[in-house]
């Protein structure tokens, strides 16, 4: 387990706003609620409560990866309308304690879907 700092900052913070996830032409996830995490010099991803997910849209895959910073990855697989993505959508369901606020958050590839953010 690594912990951010000046190396690697990373922050969480609440998005004053809406954020709105579409598959396929189906919202598969509407929130007031997510949390923008922004990670070294990545871009930022929205992490969405699970309770704002249609989560009869989701499949849980077998892959897992690790990231020292944040813990075990788990994923998704997105179905909708007879249409399917890959491990579209992930989540940290036990996170390292740094990042405890993210805990039952779903992030989601934005190649895989369509993020508005107002």
């Amino acid at each position: 387990m690594k912990i951010p700092g000046p190396d690697h900052p990373i922050t969480v913070q609440a998005h004053n706003g809406r954020v709105i996830v579409r598959f396929g032409g189906t919202v598969i996830a509407d929130s007031t609620r997510a949390l923008e995490l922004k990670e070294s010099s990545y871009k930022p991803v929205f992490y969405l409560p699970r309770g704002d997910a249609a989560l009869t849209h989701f499949e849980r895959s077998d892959l897992l990866t690790h990231c020292p910073y944040k813990g075990d990855a788990t994923y998704f697989h997105l179905n909708s309308a007879g249409v399917r993505a890959e491990n579209a959508v992930w989540s940290y369901e036990k996170p390292f304690s740094a990042m405890q606020m993210i805990a039952g958050h779903l992030a989601f590839y934005p190649d895989k879907v369509t993020i508005e953010a107002a």
